[in-house]
């Protein structure tokens, strides 16, 4: 089991194949494992680098609430690409993990070779907006707090995972769920790589946020996973898989 030492606090990660580098992150509440799918279909041709973030699974759940943020999860992202000797990415993540791979093309563009948005959204311009977004991150840590991991929603990303408790998945949802400023949404149109946004059909919350970011990002390439929800890697493994394999056949070859 792979960890690294991030100022005390391990993370958890995972290398499996060689070539070019392909960074996946997992959803709130979910784990790494999440990707198994991808890792099986995608390991023969790329260095898939999983994750477990902060609060969640393998890594470690820190008791102090200032060491769970979007700025340390971006730095985490960050210092796993140098310990992998990846100097470039495509990067790609589902739900949080596709806001924190959006958040670290915005403070590390050099680094992301691709972007692949998964089920996600950019967070909110307006202040009201993300006041309700907040309020319900900060109702669902008091949740844990108070009912454990019995308090953890049964979607098909959160069935697969095993968490030891349920401290950091609270913290984590006032430190990393929670969004402080506009900062992500203002950046979609200064992202200049090429970027895969996809979605699940039945995925209601969140297909204006794709349509959204699929406007916003110059050049975005969208796709609509017919009965698929939330988890559309997990519901239609298959054509999740097809849509990606067609996105990075269209890459240019890395330098």
């Amino acid at each position: 089991m792979a960890k690294l030492d991030r100022d005390g606090v391990n993370i958890h990660y995972e290398v499996h194949g060689r070539g070019p580098t392909l960074l996946l992150s997992h959803g709130y509440s979910s784990t790494c494992r999440m990707w198994d799918g991808q890792i099986a279909a995608f390991q023969d041709r790329y260095q898939v680098v999983v994750w477990d973030m902060r609060g969640h699974g393998e890594s470690d759940y820190p008791a102090d609430q200032s060491l769970y943020s979007e700025a340390l999860t971006v730095a985490d992202m960050k210092a796993l690409l140098d310990q992998v000797g990846a100097k470039t990415a495509i990067v790609a993540g589902l739900s949080l993990g596709g806001y924190m791979s959006l958040a670290f093309a915005a403070s590390h563009a050099e680094r992301v070779r691709a972007l692949m948005l998964f089920d996600t959204g950019p967070g909110f311009k307006k202040d009201e907006a993300r006041a309700k977004w907040n309020e319900t991150a900060h109702r669902r840590a008091a949740d844990l707090e108070a009912r454990g991991l019995a308090a953890l929603n049964t979607s098909d990303e959160v069935k697969l995972t095993r968490h030891r408790d349920a401290s950091g998945l609270a913290r984590a949802a006032r430190g990393m769920l929670a969004q402080q400023n506009d900062r992500v949404i203002q950046s979609l149109d200064k992202v200049a790589v090429p970027t895969l946004v996809l979605v699940g059909a039945d995925d209601t919350g969140f297909l204006a946020a794709t349509d959204y970011m699929a406007t916003k990002i110059k050049g975005a390439a969208k796709a609509i996973i017919p009965d698929a929800g939330h988890a559309a890697n997990l519901h239609q493994p298959a054509r999740f898989n097809q849509a990606v394999e067609a996105f990075l056949a269209r890459l240019p070859s890395a330098a």
